[in-house]
C-alpha cells in the first residue's frame, strides 16, 4: 500500500503569487511556515520553523489569491517532487505541497488588526464581500 497525503497548518510568508500555465490553468504559489517548540539537551526552549512550498491549481488558485501574508492556514494535499533547469543550466529539485483543500484557521484580521468577532459590522461585511469567511 502507498499513500501520499499531508496536512499542514501554519502562517503564510507572503501574498500568494498567481500565474497561468500555457494551457490557461491558473496556479498560485506561496510559502508557509509552521513552527514547533522543544527543549534542547541543556533544558533551553528552542523553536524550529519548517518551510513548505504550496501550489494551488485551478479554482483553488483563484481562491488562494485572496489570502494575505500572515494568514493562518490549514491545507491538505499531496507532496510532489519535481526537477527543473533554471537559466544558469544547473538542475534543481523542489518539494512542494499540491494543495487539494485549504481554509483559514483563525478569523481574518481587518485593516485595523481586529479579528472578525471584534471588528465592527461594516468590517465584517467587507470581509464577507471579499470572501474571507468561506473555506476553500
Amino acid at each position: 500500500m502507498q499513500k501520499n497525503r499531508i496536512e499542514v497548518a501554519g502562517f503564510l510568508a507572503s501574498q500568494p503569487t498567481r500565474r497561468y500555465l500555457p494551457s490557461g490553468t491558473p496556479v498560485a504559489n506561496v510559502r508557509m511556515g509552521e513552527s514547533h517548540t522543544f527543549m534542547d539537551s541543556e533544558g533551553k526552549t528552542q523553536t524550529q520553523t519548517n518551510w513548505h512550498n504550496l501550489s494551488f491549481y485551478g479554482e483553488l488558485a483563484d481562491a488562494a489569491a485572496r489570502y494575505e501574508k500572515g494568514d493562518n492556514l490549514f491545507v491538505e494535499g499531496t507532496i510532489e517532487q519535481r526537477q527543473f533547469t533554471p537559466k544558469d543550466g544547473s538542475t534543481r529539485t523542489v518539494n512542494e505541497i499540491i494543495v487539494r483543500s485549504a481554509h483559514l484557521i483563525a478569523p481574518p484580521r481587518s485593516a485595523n488588526g481586529h479579528t472578525s468577532e471584534a471588528a465592527p459590522p461594516a468590517a465584517r461585511q467587507e470581509e464577507k464581500e471579499r470572501g474571507d469567511e468561506w473555506p476553500i
